[in-house]
């Protein structure tokens, strides 16, 4: 007898093909028909007017910490999400090197450190692995070495190039990370220590990657006045070494950059046409969310966050801080206080730094540098000053998939405090209500660019496509009530419109309703399903 029948739905497959009405049939956590399907099932689903779709693959989350708090996932899988890919921008908690700063590391990678009261038990990156298996998340999770533990590891925070035995180093760890299984690496570049990483440091790490036929996540040095020369370097990473790269969620930053997502894309469409494997991830926002400090320049950060802030406190390094702020690319207005420590200006979260500058009779400048001197890189911020237009040229282009750049998150506890990018809550809801459906985007393509171009791209060839033998990782949604609900002021807000998730074969939300079914798994490279102790 079949477990589960899901009868009458339009099933959108995952490659972008029309969609079909078809019965879908699960047996032992596994699709075993997709089409006209016979015979009893201890349960029936009936998907009449509804669409039935891959789960979706996250293949931009910061859920690395999250899950071990938060191993139920609520904010990803009520949206539909199936599947993280975690470890990205660099940022991550793996492996831990033996010479490594822990408190130094940890406030390094503070924006993505959601439970602060989470114990760090891993070492190594198998270690890490292992911990992630027992927590038995809801969705299943795929690992990026991050960039940053490594160069703190070994390194350390100084604003210096790696030596080449350091540096030597950094690729043995690597190549251990990804033997441990790994889908490869990400770097972050505007991030301290990586901002102070050399152009043949990345092509050395990138090599590595390239053996193990892995791939390379960028976020680009920067995103703003100097957009295309970062993607001319992630391009010429990628073409020296052999080395599959994706551009993190490609943006143009502040007005006047305002068009260069086209000239981007061009880049990269002329960077594969001469053999190189480059792809880029959106998500459908026109804001993005990082530390609060990150609008410190480089030099500001060196020697970690306890040099940082404590350079802060001298009136000179300000004073240079803001001739340096002088021509920026954003204004306070597009600047929103995010989250803060429990203990710390609570009043601040959801506050733009303008509105912060009127109330407290301080210049914008002022604000933000005594929110980082208190708080570090503890306090996050969410970074208006997007185009629309450079949006949805990037959702157009069939070499870009859709990733999140947030989190899993229970607004009844872990990550449930402050206001953070509604993109952990809505990023896939939104895309479909919002976006899918026109002549630009169809909603086949928008339900590809979630999950079977992604799978492609980590090698998880035995998801993100409905087809027998595929893992039963499925979404039922209502194509008439799908919606984000989650805002900019008010993001702890479930979506709308997804009725039933399935991992591996089993219904974790019904009705809208998580049933606490925590059947994920740590899914190794190329596909391969680590087993859960």
């Amino acid at each position: 007898m079949t477990d589960l029948l899901i009868t009458g739905g339009l099933v959108a497959d995952g490659t972008g093909s029309p969609l079909r009405r078809a019965d879908i049939a699960v047996s032992d956590g596994r699709i075993t028909g997709v089409g006209t399907v016979a015979g009893p099932a201890a349960r029936v689903i009936d998907a009449t007017d509804r669409v039935v779709c891959p789960g979706f693959i996250d293949l931009h989350s910061h859920s690395d910490l999250a899950l071990l708090g938060n191993p139920a996932a609520h904010s990803k899988i009520r949206q539909g999400v199936t599947t993280e890919v975690v470890g990205n921008c660099g940022l991550g908690a793996a492996p831990l090197i033996a010479d490594v700063d822990r408190a130094a590391l940890r406030a390094a990678i503070a924006f993505i450190d959601v439970d602060p009261g989470l114990r760090w038990t891993w070492q190594g990156f198998a270690d890490y692995l292992d911990v992630l298996a027992r927590a038995r998340p809801s969705v299943n999770v795929v690992t990026l070495v991050a960039h940053l533990p490594l160069r703190a590891g070994v390194v350390g925070f100084a604003d210096r190039p790696a030596t080449p035995a350091e540096l030597s180093r950094m690729c043995g760890h690597l190549a251990e990370a990804l033997d441990a299984g790994a889908a490869g690496l990400s770097t972050g570049l505007v991030y301290a220590p990586l901002c102070y990483a050399a152009e043949d440091e990345l092509t050395a790490l990138a090599r590595v990657v390239a053996a193990h036929d892995r791939i390379f996540a960028w976020h680009v040095r920067d995103y703003g006045d100097d957009l295309l020369e970062s993607v001319r370097q992630a391009l010429r990473v990628a073409r020296s070494s052999g080395c599959r790269v994706q551009i993190s969620h490609l943006a143009a930053v502040g007005r006047r950059n305002w068009g260069k997502v086209a000239a981007a894309l061009t880049m990269i469409d002329e960077a594969r046409a001469g053999g190189a494997r480059v792809t880029a991830d959106v998500y459908p926002y026109l804001a993005g969310s990082a530390n609060l400090s990150q609008l410190l320049p480089a030099w500001a950060h060196a020697g970690g966050g306890s040099a940082m802030t404590a350079r802060l406190a001298d009136p000179a390094v300000r004073q240079r801080i803001r001739r340096e702020w002088a021509d920026a690319f954003w204004s306070w207005d597009d600047i929103m206080v995010g989250s803060v420590p429990e203990s710390g200006d609570r009043e601040a979260a959801g506050r733009t730094i303008a509105e912060l500058t009127a109330e407290r009779g301080q210049s914008g400048d002022d604000v933000v540098m005594d929110l980082v001197a208190a708080y570090g890189n503890a306090v996050s911020m969410v970074a208006f000053g997007r185009s629309e237009d450079d949006l949805r040229t990037a959702l157009r282009h069939p070499a870009v998939a859709i990733g999140s750049d947030g989190f899993a998150l229970d607004p009844d506890g872990v990550g449930g405090e402050g206001v953070p990018h509604p993109r952990s809550y809505g990023c896939y809801p939104r895309l479909l209500a919002r976006y899918a459906g026109s002549s630009e985007l169809t909603l086949e393509d928008a339900v590809h660019k979630s999950s079977g171009l992604p799978a492609e791209l980590y090698g998880l060839t035995d998801r993100g496509v409905l087809r027998p033998g595929a893992a039963a990782d499925l979404v039922v949604l209502d194509p008439g009530t799908i919606g984000d609900r989650a805002t900019f002021t008010d993001p702890h807000r479930f979506p709308a419109g997804i009725e039933v998730v399935m991992v591996n074969g089993a219904l974790a939300v019904t009705g809208g309703t998580h049933t606490s079914a925590r059947t994920g798994m740590v899914l190794r490279a190329h596909g391969q399903i680590g087993a859960r102790p």
